[in-house]
């Protein structure tokens, strides 16, 4: 029984045989000075797939799960030790679009800038496809991709279709996808961006 009231987010078994946070008290209040980064990342993958609060917030986590064995803290951190950590970010659907399962077949870490790279912002853009926006003084559709290796938005013409528009976008991601690809170390990731954008 207590070991259910213990489990995080309801569904992860902590059987770490350590302390995965550490604590000090200063002015007489408690804080965290250092959390375990595979207990962190661990965590905040169960809060992505079983927190009600966080997915009304993210309602593009609705639906996401862990796979059986990730339920299992030492089981996450056997692979995330294995893998090539450090300073990146846990990604579930750049191996495969649509993916709402973490898993180790399933599971990447990737650079915050690439991870940035491939969120498309369904949520906020509204009913036009992505990269696209509607130039009501010329009345014609834009297209529009962010670089993230400049940092800035580039206008890529205006359109007479949404469509239109929209390819020109898929073209000009598909590029930086590629340039991407080149710069990456595990070949999983550079095929899945090679293929992301293509026609």
């Amino acid at each position: 029984m207590s070991k259910a009231l213990n489990l995080v987010y309801g569904v992860g078994a902590n059987d770490a045989d350590y302390q995965v946070c550490l604590t000090e008290t200063v002015g007489g209040r408690r804080r965290s000075v250092w959390t375990c980064p595979f207990y962190k990342t661990w965590t905040g993958m169960l809060e992505r797939c079983y927190s009600e609060k966080f997915q009304n917030r993210n309602p593009t986590y609705h639906d996401c799960s862990a796979s059986s064995d990730w339920l299992i803290f030492s089981s996450f951190r056997a692979w995330m030790s294995a893998q090539d950590y450090e300073g990146k970010h846990l990604d579930k659907d750049l191996l495969f679009p649509g993916n709402k399962v973490y898993s180790l077949d399933t599971c990447a870490f990737i650079p915050p800038d690439l991870n940035r790279f491939m969120v498309d912002s369904r949520a906020i853009r509204g009913d036009l496809p992505i990269g696209v926006s509607w130039h009501k003084a010329r009345q014609r559709f834009v297209a529009q991709c962010r670089n993230p290796f400049t940092g800035r938005h580039e206008f890529l013409g205006y359109h007479a279709s949404a469509s239109e528009a929209h390819q020109s976008w898929r073209e000009h991601k598909h590029r930086i996808a590629i340039a991407y690809a080149e710069m990456q170390s595990d070949p999983r990731i550079a095929a899945a961006l090679r293929t992301r954008y293509a026609a």
